[in-house]
């Protein structure tokens, strides 16, 4: 419990500082022991049985065994073992279209993995129009402390859209965060892309990776998303052993499209992976 409670206190520790205020598309965090909307006998705690059969209430959070078998987002070379024992203090939800039906999407960051560096985080898709059902659930844990973005959706026309986590580690002087971005077909997640950024901060620069997104109408069944990194370099003012940088700041943008033939989004450069690859030379 103990090193849940730290994770927990880092990862909300960290929020404000990567996306500021809050807006209207962002997770909630529901009691997970009240009722869901428009469904008095299901609670939040109802919701997350169903990929943790045995959750119960324990004092002020809820505690079971390992979830149920889940593939990883990002493809089997990436899975992991998720804890023996799980404890959920809290659980992010986020309301969402996908094939023109509403969908209900939860987080659930179930601590970390037993062999892996990286954490265990669980997003289940569910259909809440009749009995809620489960229709989806995948890791989607890339590093240590999971959650969603914020705004943690984009549209992708009028019946769909995208989702955007985030993972995330931290030390001294740099922050590590990757940034999953995923659709939903056919009532199935579908990776498609997970972007790298580093964020520095040492004695004689800050250095900073921003990412934004916007959808663009390209005709597609499913618009085109134009992703940017704003990497910004600022020397500080104190005195070091070395002379500060040259100021900076660089856009950087992918824009992934769909291909009807391929059935999935197709990036139109390499650009992120060769960043994530200067970023690998800075840890």
């Amino acid at each position: 419990m103990s090193g849940f409670l730290h994770r927990l206190a880092c990862a909300c520790l960290l929020l404000p500082l990567l996306w500021g205020t809050a807006g209207a598309e962002d997770a909630a965090n529901p009691d997970l022991g009240k009722p869901i909307v428009g469904h008095a006998d299901t609670t939040y705690a109802d919701l997350v049985r169903m990929f943790i059969p045995d959750l119960t209430a324990k004092d002020d959070y809820f505690v079971g065994s390992s979830p149920i078998a889940m593939r990883h987002i990002a493809g089997p070379d990436n899975d992991t073992s998720p804890p023996q024992a799980s404890s959920v203090f809290s659980a992010s939800v986020l309301a969402m279209k996908a094939g023109g039906k509403d969908r209900l999407a939860m987080l659930v960051d179930l601590g970390e993995s037993p062999d892996s560096a990286e954490g265990y985080a669980v997003l289940a898709l569910y259909d809440l129009t009749g009995k809620p059902k489960l229709l989806d659930a995948v890791n989607v844990a890339t590093d240590r402390f999971t959650f969603f973005r914020s705004p943690g959706k984009l549209s992708l026309g009028a019946g769909d859209d995208a989702l955007m986590i985030s993972s995330t580690h931290f030390n001294s002087n740099q922050g590590y965060l990757s940034t999953p971005v995923i659709l939903v077909r056919s009532d199935r997640f579908e990776l498609i892309d997970i972007i790298y950024t580093l964020d520095e901060n040492v004695c004689s620069y800050k250095r900073s990776q921003n990412l934004a997104f916007q959808s663009l109408d390209d005709g597609q069944p499913y618009a085109a998303i134009k992703a940017t990194i704003t990497d910004k370099t600022e020397p500080n003012e104190e005195d070091c052993d070395e002379p500060p940088p040259q100021a900076a700041s660089n856009d950087i943008s992918v824009t992934y499209r769909w291909d009807k033939t391929a059935a999935h989004y197709v990036a139109d450069s390499d650009a992120f992976e060769k960043l994530a690859a200067e970023n690998e030379k800075r840890f």
